[in-house]
């Protein structure tokens, strides 16, 4: 379980009351103080990025990381959607549709497990990108044109977050009738015998 691709995940997790500290510390309104929130959750964002790598990549993919990396990173989002909501910097409709999609993807993935894995797709890596973008955007106290651009920037993550959400039903959809009709086959083949 102690591997660099677990450790990075558990800093990830232990980043989350430090980054909500800091972003509500003063009323969440002290630019400053809003930096070391970005700061902390610009390290989650990229302790997300080598953590799968490095587990792929050396062959130290456990069962811990399979289950604590998803957790690790709903948390880090959700704490940071949460927290710009609760400021009033975030429509809370926004929240509610990231966070809807985010959990629901990773119970239906646990849902078609057995039928097997849905891998994260180039949109499912946009959709992360921009959300993090995104969030980090609203984290930073900003004005001016970097506060409109912050706005179409959540706009497009909003769209990935949907379509991708959508496409990922799909898919498990397919794989567990796939899966079922092999059970079936299965069990047909077994009964002849």
């Amino acid at each position: 379980m102690w591997n660099i691709a677990n450790i990075l995940t558990m800093v990830r997790l232990l980043l989350v009351p430090g980054f909500v500290l800091l972003m509500l510390h003063n009323g969440g309104s002290d630019p400053a103080w809003r930096s070391f929130a970005w700061a902390a959750f610009a390290v989650a964002m990229i302790t997300d990025l080598f953590d799968g790598h490095l587990a792929r990549m050396y062959n130290l993919v456990t069962d811990f990381g399979k289950i604590a990396d998803p957790i690790a990173d709903k948390a880090i989002m959700g704490a940071a959607l949460i927290c710009l909501s609760s400021l009033h910097l975030l429509p809370w409709w926004v929240t509610g549709v990231i966070l809807f999609r985010e959990v629901g993807i990773t119970l239906m993935r646990f849902w078609v497990i057995k039928h097997g894995v849905i891998p994260a797709s180039r949109g499912g890596k946009m959709k992360t990108l921009a959300q993090g973008v995104a969030v980090g955007m609203y984290i930073l106290a900003l004005t001016g044109p970097l506060a409109t651009a912050r706005f179409w920037v959540m706009v497009v993550a909003v769209a990935l977050t949907v379509y991708t959400g959508l496409d990922y039903v799909r898919q498990a959809l397919v794989l567990r009738r796939a899966g079922l009709a092999a059970q079936r086959e299965r069990a047909g083949r077994d009964a002849v015998r």
